[in-house]
């Protein structure tokens, strides 16, 4: 893979050449130019000045014996699977959906089913090249003059730096997945079965997965899954069947590796209801080519940035708000957070993830509320509430809750933070203090202006 690597030299090099030609220029904050994103928070067209960073999504060398792969920021996991797949490895951990970008998740906190073992994304990086506000590229690990940026970046939302290059773990893969789902009647004990699950596979140290659904109080799945050199037969989730339902059909399963990965993707959780994707004639008619991420967020990108398409959705739909959320919450406080949504915030299904950090001793500035030495369950929900109560009513509940239970919330989505509660949160004297250090002229957007106010 050397030619990748000599390409990659080349765009790095143009690529600072541009940004530092336009750093004292006029036009606003600097902005990335690429094809998709997986944010769901609303944005204003704010004035800014575009790096195009299209370019920069190669897998630049896989090494089979380190455990290691090397990758641009720009590169989508869907590549980085298929190409660390031919060595018989994956990414430690290795997000939902397959147009999410390396850079992305590590500054947007990645998790998927292994991170009660690996923790989240950006604890499987072993180093990063990140271009600095200051119009620099630097060379960041977790040892090395630049280990507080190493630890910064996660949760930063490219407000500190573009990640251009990151060197990630691996972790060996077998053929097939073997899928257990476990139902539980009462919440209480499901989540004390999970918590428990979580410790017996972290002390065996074995590479398995687990995460969950709950369809309600009364029916909640632990999934359970690992690797196997043999499988008596392999279930298909990518066009007619749909792997949600699956979870409640089926005590066990057996998927490709890839098809494991991939499982949430085709219906984007189970979101692809929105857009009539699990009508069966729909399904049939439309599926091969409609059934992945980036259908759906193509779709939802043109009904944002289309005022004439907004408004029609609008005037043939009833009133309402989104609540498109991922919390991490203390596992000790699993079943208050869940009872809360349950009264206040009734959206089923809910997606349980368990997370654990990987570095017992590591710090995230950030991530401040994260202890390293407690396990999390992620609650994501996603969906619309019937509502004519005040912009953000339902979301701002979730906020609350969140930090009454000592839980930490995503920034990928809509936030209803005051100014002052949103750096009561995210300690605003440590993070001016980095941005003095690698953004001094102010050429990325600050936290609070990006995540909140959506600029």
């Amino acid at each position: 893979m050397t030619p990748f690597v000599d390409g990659y030299e080349r765009k790095k090099e143009a690529l600072l050449s541009q940004f530092q030609q336009n750093l004292g220029s006029a036009e606003g904050c600097f902005a990335l130019d690429k094809k998709t994103s997986n944010l769901f928070r609303n944005r204003k067209n704010a004035p800014s000045k575009k790096l195009d960073v299209k370019g920069f999504n190669r897998v630049l060398s896989v090494d089979p014996k380190g455990m290691t792969v090397a990758v641009e920021g720009m590169a989508a996991y869907e590549e980085v699977v298929a190409a660390t797949l031919r060595y018989g490895c994956l990414p430690a951990v290795v997000p939902q959906l397959k147009t999410i970008t390396v850079g992305g998740a590590i500054v947007g906190l990645g998790i998927e089913s292994p991170s009660f073992r690996y923790g989240l994304v950006h604890e499987t990086v072993l180093e990063m090249e990140v271009l600095t506000g200051e119009g620099k590229i630097v060379v960041c690990t977790p040892e090395n003059e630049h280990r507080d940026l190493f630890y910064a970046l996660p949760n930063s939302y490219g407000t500190l730096g573009y990640v251009l290059k990151a060197v990630l773990r691996l972790i060996p893969a077998k053929k097939y997945v073997r899928l257990t789902h476990l139902r539980f009647d009462q919440p209480k004990t499901y989540f004390a079965r999970l918590e428990a699950l979580c410790a017996e596979r972290q002390n065996a140290g074995l590479d398995s997965f687990i995460d969950g659904v709950i369809f309600s109080g009364s029916e909640c799945y632990a999934t359970l899954a690992e690797f196997c050199d043999e499988a008596p037969y392999t279930s298909n989730y990518t066009y007619m069947g749909v792997y949600y339902r699956s979870i409640r059909e089926k005590k066990t399963d057996y998927l490709t590796v890839h098809d494991y990965i991939w499982r949430w993707d085709p219906d984007w959780f189970w979101c692809s209801k929105h857009f009539g994707m699990q009508n069966r004639l729909l399904r049939l008619a439309f599926g091969k080519f409609a059934l992945r991420s980036a259908f759906y967020w193509k779709i939802k990108h043109l009904v944002g940035t289309r005022p004439w398409i907004r408004q029609l959705v609008q005037l043939f739909s009833k009133p309402s708000e989104s609540v498109i959320q991922d919390v991490l919450i203390p596992a000790k406080n699993a079943l208050t957070f869940y009872e809360f949504l349950h009264a206040s915030v009734p959206i089923y299904p809910i997606w349980i993830c368990p997370f654990q950090f990987y570095r017992a001793h590591a710090r995230y500035p950030l991530c401040p509320q994260l202890d390293p030495n407690t396990l999390y369950f992620d609650f994501g929900f996603w969906d619309m509430l019937p509502s004519v109560l005040p912009k953000g009513h339902f979301n701002r509940l979730v906020e609350r809750e969140t930090e009454t239970l000592g839980g930490f919330k995503s920034l990928y989505s809509d936030s209803f933070y005051t100014e002052e509660e949103f750096w009561n949160i995210y300690s605003k004297s440590v993070y001016l203090s980095l941005k003095k250090k690698y953004d001094p002229q102010g050429s990325f957007k600050d936290l609070y202006e990006k995540c909140v106010l959506g600029f």
